[in-house]
């Protein structure tokens, strides 16, 4: 109960930190706040997996070990969806500012493309509904 205790007061804390430092400046800048976010990524990030070191270092004896592998599995499973479903929405969702601008500015000029332009924000829209689908693959 401790540790988790002190794994969220350093969670909390690796937010707060960066942030506070960035309000408490006086010279406030672009790179200033960029800065700041790579700091919180940084502690975010190094407290996650020193947490997951303190958290699953526990021993596991040989009568547990099929359901520890079967947990195993299932968490890798979860974790191969998780991305394919978020890298593909990311993917998606820049193509789609890129190609929706594009398409905005082109309809602004002439509107009889609006049909071959919203084909093009579909198609990248689509990259984000693959994502998805793979995922629930892996899931099924």
């Amino acid at each position: 109960m401790a540790t988790k205790i002190i794994i969220v007061l350093t969670l909390i804390v690796s937010i707060i930190i960066p942030f506070g430092a960035f309000l408490l400046s006086k010279k406030k800048s672009k790179g200033g706040l960029k800065a700041t976010l790579a700091w919180n990524a940084f502690l975010f990030f190094g407290t996650l997996i020193i947490s997951d070191i303190l958290v699953f270092s526990g021993k596991v004896s040989a009568a547990e070990a099929e359901t520890v592998a079967v947990a195993a599995t299932d968490g890798w499973k979860y974790i191969a969806a998780a991305l394919s479903t978020g890298l593909s929405c990311i993917g998606g969702g820049i193509a789609v500012s890129s190609a929706a601008s594009a398409a905005l500015g082109a309809i602004s000029e002439d509107s009889t493309i609006m049909g071959k332009s919203l084909i093009f924000v579909a198609l990248a829209e689509g990259i984000a509904l693959y994502g998805l689908i793979v995922s629930f693959t892996i899931l099924g």
